[in-house]
């Protein structure tokens, strides 16, 4: 199942490159979920092949997942692949600088069963699937507005 959506914020293309690769403030906003998170490879610096192990509840159950940057363009785009026993995901967040302070962020995810009962829940969801897009680009909205209003106020630290 996939799910895609565009939003334009008002920070520059490098900027938001380097907001979205505060990977340590992902990992304790993350962690404040109630999300358990441990960098696999070390406090190196991030880059391709970084991967992270992640356990959280969601629905009720623990779920456990790794989560591999795959991709690491300079100020264009980040892919991660996230595998799990029942799916495995790829999630693609890209940015194409529209003016000297203006960013398109276009963020994709797909989500793909590997098991009979993932395949069983992904085509009950698909019969939802105008509900959940339509929370999905919800979603993203309020994250990029979240990331534009504090970038604005200077809450966002830059270098």
């Amino acid at each position: 199942m996939k799910f895609s959506t565009k939003e334009d914020i008002e920070i520059p293309v490098e900027d938001l490159f380097e907001i979205l690769s505060d990977f340590d403030g992902f990992e304790r906003v993350a962690m404040r979920r109630g999300a358990e998170v441990i960098r696999a490879t070390g406090t190196q610096p991030v880059s391709e092949g970084q991967v992270w192990h992640f356990q959280a509840r969601f629905r009720g159950r623990l779920r456990v997942f790794d989560v591999t940057l795959a991709t690491l363009e300079q100020s264009e785009r980040f892919i991660y692949e996230a595998v799990s026993d029942a799916v495995k995901a790829r999630f693609v967040m890209e940015l194409v600088s529209l003016s000297r302070k203006r960013t398109r962020l276009r963020v994709e995810l797909d989500v793909r069963p590997k098991t009979l009962p993932a395949r069983i829940v992904m085509q009950s969801a698909k019969l939802a699937r105008s509900t959940l897009n339509r929370r999905y680009k919800t979603r993203i909205a309020h994250f990029a507005s979240d990331l534009e209003d504090r970038f604005k106020r200077g809450l966002l630290k830059l270098g």
